[in-house]
């Protein structure tokens, strides 16, 4: 049919030029920006689940981030640590050169407790001193806070790690369901009937000590407690001389033993378990206890718990027995977000004990402050052996804790950054493949645009010039 008021075919190929145009600009675009979504019109669905993954990108690259951080803070103060062992090294060195009386002059004992007191200064200035960005590492800023710690009953106490998730404080409770034991002994005679060599041994080592026949129990305990430094084992006499005495390690726990033995060539030494069976050998029991319900890990009176959300040990007394004790933990710990959510599953905590002279070492044997001049475990007084004591407790307390801070770090601290290294580039390749152009594709789809809109602008031409075709009507 010939019309000239409405030319279809115009129409027609003008809709197909506009939607050949729309296409090459859209490839155009995605081709210059390399995405494939630009805007929600693109792929409303696809720009919805891009954008979650780029906000999961970049929650993950920032844990990344906490985590080499919380790195660098470890090693700051692993390398204090470290440097604190050292100066304990030489104190100890000093401590065994300044037991050597006989060899020294009291000026050179006295020498030596000025290096000493110089060290254990340094030992605190370094803990003082030791910061990252202005925050204290290892001057107790980072240990835990507690609250109703009774001292009588817990001589020791270390928190090494608290969750204290949505709570803001945490309770803790200790039972003692079955109590530390020294490895014990009994000999029941009040005096020895005939001439013996016995050998001791014990946790320390193992002393020879003859005795005559008819010495009385008395002279027998004087003479085992005389050596005891050197085995650990003490005896003490019955309520009655009469009734012989007992041998105990000084120590409790599965650890301890005592045993007995009789060289040849003498008479008898007949001792007993507390079950009164003769034999030459008993060995100590381990503490069994309940904190916060879970079942603890005894080595003598000391008590270790590791959970999720608790990770702490603690020391009791050498007489606690069995019994319980609760105080609760109110602050403190370093804690660091190494996760993308915010929430207790993905961060982790840890404290980080005051390692100042006046922390280090314990209750039970004196602390590092004390070995100073003016103190009461000086070289100057004689008192070299309680002095070596506790520089031994406190060369392992930082031991540990070196030990602590670099598992934290390896099994920690860095398998989480590999973990969430993976996971980003998941993450971003899932992003990626919804949202980035593909270059290959989208190079295709501009030739065959590019071709259409060239194809379209001459079809429109030719539709321009079929109503011309009505003028050959007309003659």
């Amino acid at each position: 049919m010939a019309r000239i008021n409405t030319n279809v075919g115009s129409v027609v190929a003008q809709r197909h030029l506009g939607t050949a145009y729309r296409g090459l600009n859209s490839t155009i675009q995605r081709l210059a920006s390399g995405l494939r979504i630009t805007r929600g019109a693109d792929d409303p669905a696809g720009l919805i689940a891009s954008e979650r993954l780029r906000s999961e990108v970049q929650a993950v690259s920032q844990a990344m981030q906490n985590t080499q951080r919380a790195s660098l803070i470890i090693a700051t103060a692993e390398g204090a640590l470290d440097e604190v062992a050292h100066l304990l090294t030489d104190i100890q060195d000093l401590i065994v050169e300044g037991a050597n009386e006989g060899a020294l002059s009291e000026d050179e004992i006295r020498a030596n407790q000025l290096q000493i007191d110089s060290a254990i200064e340094s030992i605190t200035r370094v803990a003082n001193s030791t910061t990252f960005a202005g925050r204290q590492l290892i001057n107790g800023s980072l240990d835990y806070v507690t609250s109703g710690v009774d001292n009588t009953v817990i001589e020791t106490l270390k928190i090494h790690g608290a969750n204290f998730g949505t709570r803001s404080y945490i309770p803790v409770n200790v039972e003692v369901t079955q109590s530390a034991q020294p490895a014990t002994l009994f000999y029941e005679q009040g005096s020895l009937p005939s001439s013996v060599t016995i050998e001791i041994l014990g946790p320390k080592g193992a002393t020879t000590l003859p005795f005559t026949s008819g010495t009385t129990a008395s002279a027998v305990v004087e003479a085992i407690n005389t050596v005891t430094d050197a085995t650990g084992v003490e005896a003490v006499l019955s309520a009655t001389a009469a009734s012989g005495f007992t041998l105990r390690t000084t120590g409790l726990g599965s650890r301890q033993f005592v045993s007995v033995r009789v060289l040849p060539g003498g008479g008898s030494f007949p001792v007993v378990d507390e079950n009164g069976v003769t034999t030459p050998r008993d060995a100590g029991r381990d503490a069994v206890g309940l904190i916060n319900g879970a079942t603890s890990l005894g080595d003598g009176n000391h008590l270790t718990l590791k959970t999720a959300t608790l990770d702490m040990e603690l020391t009791l007394p050498l007489t606690f027995g069995t019994g319980t004790t609760s105080f609760v933990i109110t602050d403190g710990g370093a804690l660091f977000q190494v996760g993308p959510e915010v929430n207790s599953n993905l961060q982790v905590n840890l404290g980080i004990q005051s390692v100042v002279a006046s922390r280090l070492g314990n209750g039970a044997v004196g602390f590092l402050a004390q070995i100073q001049s003016g103190g009461s475990a000086t070289l100057i007084a004689g008192h070299a052996d309680l002095a070596q004591q506790i520089v031994k407790e406190a060369i392992n307390q930082v031991s540990v804790l070196r030990g602590r801070l670099g598992a934290f770090e390896k099994n920690t601290l860095d398998t989480n950054f590999n973990q969430l290294g993976i996971t980003m580039e998941n993450l971003m390749a899932a992003e990626s493949s919804i949202r980035d152009a593909d270059f290959a594709h989208e190079t295709s789809e501009l030739s065959r645009n590019q071709i259409l809109v060239s194809a379209g602008t001459s079809v429109l031409g030719v539709a321009q010039q079929t109503p011309q075709s009505v003028l050959a009507l007309l003659g």
